[in-house]
């Protein structure tokens, strides 16, 4: 009942009038001065943040911040895979020989989720990962490893949250949901696919990199709200960190997964 409740309320309001209506006001210039207030009450800070807050012109301008130079580290370290985001870790684990896996009791189809017949298969029997990003997160991307993106693609249309009441109640939005899926190939071999779902409203996942071809911590791309990345990983291509699976909240940079 209450998953039925909560689905029907979401679709009375994720609509593209409400969706154009909120970007409309978070690109707008009167929107800026709700940048002090957001900050406070997400607890943001601002030192590591590029420039001043009163430097940016609209609320979507300070959400879509880039960092000062040194305010993350991308190690060179070629068997490590580093997270591509900053966030919550909502899920990790193993993909199953039915190629479905498991966020918060709903289950999911890695074929669903890529919708790419010919890929999917690379991932079953492997690993994946679920980064959420909160409206207090930095929202830019970044490339996990070094390597070539030698896929991608855009899928589905509108969004459902993606906060943990979404994931649990949700019509499995990491399959429904707009999303930008790149599969990327190690510079010695092996993919690893990384899964940008859009959030309620507004659908926005900017692509920003010039290349093909990708350091680590290269960017990617930007969410305009919270989102999420779901990182897929071939069967016995990595392990986990042991201290991953204690860990809550997690920084772009930081080491995310160890190569075999």
């Amino acid at each position: 009942m209450k998953e039925k409740m909560y689905q029907s309320l979401i679709e009375l309001t994720n609509s593209l009038p409400v969706s154009e209506l909120l970007m409309k006001f978070s690109k707008s210039k009167i929107s800026r001065f709700a940048i002090p207030s957001y900050v406070k009450h997400y607890k943001i800070n601002t030192d590591e943040i590029e420039g001043d807050i009163k430097s940016y012109s609209s609320l979507h301008h300070f959400f879509t911040r880039k960092l000062k130079a040194d305010a993350r580290h991308f190690e060179v370290d070629e068997n490590t895979i580093l997270s591509p985001v900053d966030g919550v870790i909502e899920q990790l684990g193993d993909i199953s020989m039915q190629n479905n896996i498991v966020v918060k009791n709903q289950t999911y189809s890695i074929k669903g989720m890529i919708g790419n017949e010919r890929a999917f298969h690379k991932y079953v029997g492997g690993k994946f990962i679920v980064l959420y990003l909160s409206p207090s997160d930095y929202h830019r991307i970044h490339s996990p490893i070094k390597g070539k993106i030698v896929n991608q693609y855009s899928l589905g249309t509108a969004s459902y949250p993606v906060n943990e009441t979404g994931l649990s109640f949700g019509k499995t939005p990491l399959t429904t949901n707009y999303r930008v899926v790149s599969e990327m190939k190690h510079s010695e071999g092996g993919h690893v696919a990384i899964v940008k779902v859009g959030a309620m409203f507004v659908n926005s996942i900017e692509l920003t990199q010039t290349s093909k071809f990708l350091n680590k911590g290269e960017e990617l791309a930007y969410f305009s709200f919270g989102s999420t990345v779901v990182l897929l990983f071939e069967k016995d291509s990595v392990e986990f960190p042991e201290e991953l699976y204690d860990k809550h909240q997690i920084k772009a940079g930081e080491v995310l997964a160890l190569k075999n």
